[in-house]
């Protein structure tokens, strides 16, 4: 009885078995990693995007450089929190617009009022208006 059935189905049977694990290994050591990586990507994605909007950040600016250019009595250490508050905010401008080295970055204190005018001179040439145009004249 054993002879009359054929070899072929038992070859393949054996192949599947020392074969199918080699595979399966091979698979995943090839995939796992790629899916990882994909992954960790749409992670880092994710945390970019977390961070203040750009139209935030503007507003910001703007808020802050009218308050620094309002001309209205204060007391000196209020004046120095708001330039280091608007120079603040002018740096995270430069970093979400994608403003390459800004002077401001690394300008001593002497050279900080021209720097701060470099970088907002870069900031408007990147198309970034920190003085909008007005509507018209307001009724009062």
């Amino acid at each position: 009885m054993a002879g009359d059935r054929s070899a072929l189905p038992g070859l393949l049977l054996y192949l599947v078995v020392a074969v199918a694990p080699t595979l399966v290994f091979w698979i995943a050591l090839r995939l796992i990693p790629a899916a990882h990586a994909r992954w960790c990507e749409r992670r880092a994605g994710r945390r970019e995007q977390l961070g203040p909007s750009l139209q935030r950040v503007v507003a910001d600016v703007r808020r802050l450089r009218r308050e620094v250019r309002g001309g209205q009595p204060c007391t000196h250490t209020r004046r120095v929190a708001v330039l280091a508050a608007y120079d603040g905010a002018l740096l995270d401008l430069c970093r979400v617009a994608g403003v390459p080295d800004p002077p401001l970055a690394d300008a001593a204190d002497a050279d900080r009022p021209f720097a701060r005018l470099l970088t907002e001179a870069a900031v408007e040439d990147a198309g970034i208006a920190l003085d909008p145009p007005c509507d018209g004249p307001r009724a009062a």
